[in-house]
Parts: structure tokens; sequence; C-alpha cells
């Protein structure tokens, strides 16, 4: 639970209502809604051309909305964009870090950029410098630094006038997954120990299921899906049954598959079909044999417990998994730094 839900504040971190942005004729963002607790860590899950990146600049004042309006930390991001610019930080997916400086020379221009005055800015480099955990290597250039430290060091920029909310952009895309591992972790305790309201745009549908305390889906620039994960899950069934095909089997599997009682839905995408069922280990069997008696070959059958993926699917037509996880690394080009640099 979020500490301001248990503390009784019903004022949301971030809330949008009939959110649109059109480019021409485009509407890229289509009328969304969503709301974001304080101290809640929020998935906002979506493919290359879905609409996330332009929902999060909006939420970000970077880009005005056509229609609609929202507000972050209790501000409009319209009318009173500068009055949350102080109150957001942001990390892009490529953390923009001037090689040439050590990472404590970083902080120390970021809480200037904040105006924060010389005892405080003093007391946030430290408090930094800790949240970054690179020991000595603070006082090296940062081109030394691997891909994690970068991260957690652009991170540790962000939280350095002590933002409300955190806007974290494909936060751990190209790292190894040690390096994933270490900033899931600080993710957590960001949220957990400062009381972080996270906003964390994705493509790895596991990361936000281990970080999210709810998740939202994205596709054709509206929110199709939204809820905790592990409700979403267990919506789409006990079990699921994978069944790939060729394309031209697929609509026949499913009229096949539906068919079949154990079945208790049947999902097309696009290389093949995926069954809800009660039991999948009882009714794979019965699967196969229904499909091999319409003359359907299969080129493999997997029964395994539902993920966001097969929630991604239901909600779209399509699985996450298939889009490339880089697609959309230039989308967010314009997120600069908050504050200071923002337009």
């Amino acid at each position: 639970m979020p500490p301001a839900a248990r503390n009784g504040d019903l004022n949301p971190a971030i809330e949008a209502q009939g959110l649109v942005r059109t480019f021409g004729d485009k509407r890229a963002v289509d009328g969304v809604e969503l709301r974001v607790e304080a101290g809640e860590i929020y998935g906002f899950l979506g493919p290359n051309g879905a609409g996330k990146s332009t929902t999060v600049r909006m939420l970000c004042t970077l880009l005005k909305p056509t229609a609609g309006r929202a507000a972050v930390a209790g501000h409009d991001v319209e009318a009173s964009p500068g009055d949350v610019r102080i109150r957001i930080g942001v990390a892009l997916q490529d953390a923009a870090l001037d090689e040439r400086q050590t990472g404590r020379e970083i902080l120390d221009l970021q809480a200037r950029l904040y105006g924060l005055s010389a005892a405080d800015r003093a007391a946030s480099i430290e408090r930094a410098v800790d949240l970054a955990d690179i020991g000595d290597a603070m006082d090296d250039r940062v081109k030394t630094y691997s891909g994690g430290m970068r991260r957690r060091l652009d991170l540790a920029a962000a939280l350095i006038h002590g933002p409300e909310v955190l806007f974290l952009d494909e936060p751990t895309t190209g790292l190894d997954p040690v390096s994933r591992t270490q900033v899931w972790e600080e993710v957590r305790r960001l949220n957990r120990e400062l009381g972080v309201t996270v906003f964390l745009t994705t493509q790895y549908l596991e990361e936000a299921d281990a970080l999210a305390d709810r998740v939202a889906i994205i596709d054709g620039g509206r929110i199709v899906e939204e809820g905790r994960p592990t409700d979403l899950k267990r919506a789409v069934g006990a079990d699921v049954i994978v069944v790939d095909l060729p394309p031209e089997a697929i609509a026949p599997a499913a009229a096949v598959a539906e068919t079949v009682p154990e079945v208790d839905a049947v999902t097309q995408g696009r290389r093949g079909i995926t069954i809800a069922t009660a039991d999948g280990a009882a009714t794979v069997g019965s699967v196969a044999v229904a499909l091999s008696a319409a003359g359907l070959h299969p080129r493999s059958l997997t029964v395994r417990t539902p993920s966001l993926d097969d929630v991604f699917l239901l909600a779209t037509g399509y699985r996450m998994s298939t889009v490339d996880p880089t697609a959309e690394a230039g989308a967010g080009a314009g997120l600069g730094r908050a504050g200071a640099a923002a337009p």
C-alpha cells in the first residue's frame, strides 16, 4: 500500500483527465485518464507510437496538451508549469551526463541549477552521494563509469532537489542483468525510504511486474488496461496454453480451441493463439487432439502461468514481447532534466 494511502492523503501525485495531444491530423494521445497516488510506483507500458512518451512529456510540462487537463504534485501542468518542474525529477533512458565531469561535479551543478543554498547544496550532495553508491568513483570522470554506475548517478542527480515525483523513462534499457537488478533495488529504496512517487515507463514487462504497484497499458493513444499486476494476471486465468502456429492457421485454430470444454478464453496473436484455462496440464492434451483432428499442426504448445505479456495480448491483440525494446529510444528525446533547462 502506498504511504499516502496509509496516511489518509487523498490528493493524487499525478492526475490526468481527458488528456489529448494531436500532431496535425494524428491523435497521439486520445483522452487518457489516470490517477497515481502519492507514494505509488506506477508502471506505464506501451510500444513505440502508442502515446506513452507523448503522455509523459505532457506530464513533465515539456509539451502542452491539446485538450484535457493534468496535474502533477497538486499543480496544473499547463497553468503552473514552474511549480510542477520544481517538484519533479526526470531520469532518461540515455543518461544526460557530461563525461568530462566527475560524478560529484554533476551533482553540484544540478543542485546549483535548482537554486539550492550553499548549506542545502552540501547536504543534498552528500545524500545523493550515498544514493548513487559508487564509492570513490564519485570523484572520477563519468567517462570511466559503467552503465549501471551512470544510471545510479543519473537517478541521484534527478533527486538532488528532493522531488515529490520521479519520472523514469526506460531506466534499464541496455544494462546488463546485474546492473538492471541494482537499479531495481534503488528504485524500491527510493520509494520505500524516501516516499518518492515513481512514474515508470518501460517496455520490459518483467520490470513493471517486479516494481510497480499498478500498471497501465497504453495503445493507440488510449489506456486499454489498468490495475495491479497480480489482479491483471489473475483475470487472464489460472494457466495459459501458448500455441505457436503459422499465420494461416491462427484463425482456424482459435475456432477449434473454443470448442474444447475446458477452455475459458482464446486470444489470437501475431504468432499463434493463447488459451486461458483453469488447469493447463489437463487441458493441453484435449487442445492438441482437437487441433490434430482438424488437420492443424502447431509448432509448439506451452503451458505456463499468466504473465503481463498475456495481459497485454488480451488488451491489444499482440504481445509486448514482440516489440523491439529499443524502438522508442529516441521518442522521448525532448525530456531534458526537469527544472532549469525545461522550456
